[in-house]
């Protein structure tokens, strides 16, 4: 008896066990697209002195799915998904820091600083789904080297 058979099926989770690391490579790379246009936008919103920015919807849009994706990733492959989860999770604490980072430096006009947290933890996060879904690649040099 699977401990999350009634919660979850599954069963169902078996199809996409062959994609699903792939997408959470795809989903790191475009949630990294919308942290730069995000940052952009919020730079138009401090030079145009808005006391308050807003959140870039796309961006939270893709963080959101990225965190889900990640949990499935971990349904599908126990280890992987959980190192995976933990640095998706990551990545999303240091986009909500980092957002209410930008709203003090806006509002108190201090200089508006990169996002260098979470572009640290989204580059851990390609990294390791990288080394998730391109592993058939290096798995050769690998196996001679381990």
């Amino acid at each position: 008896m699977q401990p999350l058979q009634f919660v979850v099926p599954v069963g169902a989770l078996d199809a996409l066990e062959p994609y699903i690391a792939h997408v959470v490579l795809a989903l790191v790379l475009v949630n990294m697209f919308t942290r730069i246009r995000g940052h952009a936008v919020h730079e138009r919103q401090a030079e145009a002195d808005d006391t308050e920015l807003s959140r870039y919807t796309p961006h939270s849009v893709t963080t959101i799915v990225l965190v889900l994706a990640s949990f499935t990733f971990l349904l599908v492959e126990p280890h992987g998904g959980m190192v995976m989860s933990v640095l998706v999770v990551g990545l999303f604490l240091a986009d909500f820091f980092e957002f209410e980072s930008r709203k003090v430096e806006a509002r108190n006009e201090m200089t508006f600083e990169r996002p260098k947290s979470a572009v640290a933890a989204s580059l851990l996060a390609l990294l390791y789904a990288g080394y998730q879904s391109l592993f058939v690649f290096i798995q050769p040099v690998w196996s001679a080297i381990v």
